[in-house]
């Protein structure tokens, strides 16, 4: 069994050699794994310092260079490059907890001998060591993203560790020329037909990072309406049993909100369900404000 590990990277040549420690640490293990690196257009000393690492030879590294596209085309594109039965993501800003590998490992027949399981689902903690959100409900809980975070009450950021075969059938999709979507969008489409198995172990670590994505979140909702947009739209078309009043409500307000960045003028009779158009209807006014106000548009 193989593991590919996917780092997308723009200008973070400093934070490179962390993430590159902690996958020599993870070689002692004897994992066999490859690490694949997409430089999205780098000014910095990135590929130099991959080049070094290249040439110590102690780990399967492949380095690819794109222009500046963003991280989901850098990852779109890097998945047309594994090798492995097993795939996650490492952001250049991350880093692996020691035996990482091996907890993967412990657990990866759960994920390749189960036809319907697209991906574990694995913690993620802070440098300070503090568990990034809750933790699932049981040690091993199987079901599926969309139900985790909006019926399940499922708070923070989670590592999903894929079966490489059902991961290469779906891309992160992009509207017009903008350069990023929430994983969210690919994961509710792979839930329709798969599910995901919770476990409440931790295998990466790391913090946000003042110019990072999350960081300057604002400014990633203006500068990719669209997506956004759309991926509210396909939440709107699913299956709202059993979610709470709440989540409902987040869901209206971040449709609105999006629909108004991204100029979508039918957006209240794009809306499926009675249901959600007249709560839309009701909260259109209010939330057209509310975003003019926000991002003074």
């Amino acid at each position: 069994m193989k593991i590919s590990i996917l780092t997308p990277t723009y200008n973070r040549a400093e934070d490179l050699e962390r993430l590159y420690t902690s996958l020599l640490v993870n070689n002692n293990s004897g994992v066999d794994f490859e690490w694949l690196i997409m430089d999205d257009g780098s000014t910095d000393k990135s590929k130099l310092i991959v080049d070094n690492y290249i040439k110590q030879d102690i780990i399967d590294i492949k380095y690819f260079y794109q222009s500046n596209q963003g991280k989901m085309v850098a990852i779109n594109n890097l998945m047309k490059r594994v090798k492995g039965d097993i795939v996650f993501t490492c952001d250049s800003d991350d880093y692996l907890r020691t035996g990482a590998l091996d907890t993967i490992v412990k657990y990866s027949k759960r994920l390749l001998e189960d036809d319907t399981v697209y991906a574990l689902a694995f913690l993620k903690e802070t440098e300070k060591g503090k568990i990034s959100g809750n933790k699932f409900p049981e040690e091993v809980h199987r079901s599926d993203m969309f139900s985790l975070y909006f019926r399940e009450k499922m708070t923070g950021e989670k590592i999903l560790v894929f079966k490489t075969s059902i991961r290469k059938k779906y891309k992160h999709e992009l509207e017009a020329d903008e350069k990023f979507i929430t994983e969210s969008r690919m994961y509710h489409k792979m839930d329709l037909d798969y599910d995901i198995i919770g476990i409440n172990e931790p295998i990466e670590i790391g913090d946000y990072k003042d110019d990072g994505y999350t960081s300057n979140i604002l400014k990633v909702f203006k500068e990719n309406p669209l997506g956004y947009y759309m991926f509210f739209k396909e939440i709107l078309e699913m299956n709202f049993e059993d979610v709470s009043f709440s989540k409902r409500m987040y869901v209206y307000k971040h449709y609105i909100l999006f629909a108004n960045l991204a100029d979508r003028s039918h957006a209240i009779s794009s809306v499926e369900g009675l249901l959600n158009k007249i709560m839309i209807m009701i909260l259109w006014i209010p939330g057209k404000i509310a975003t003019k106000r926000r991002f003074k548009t």
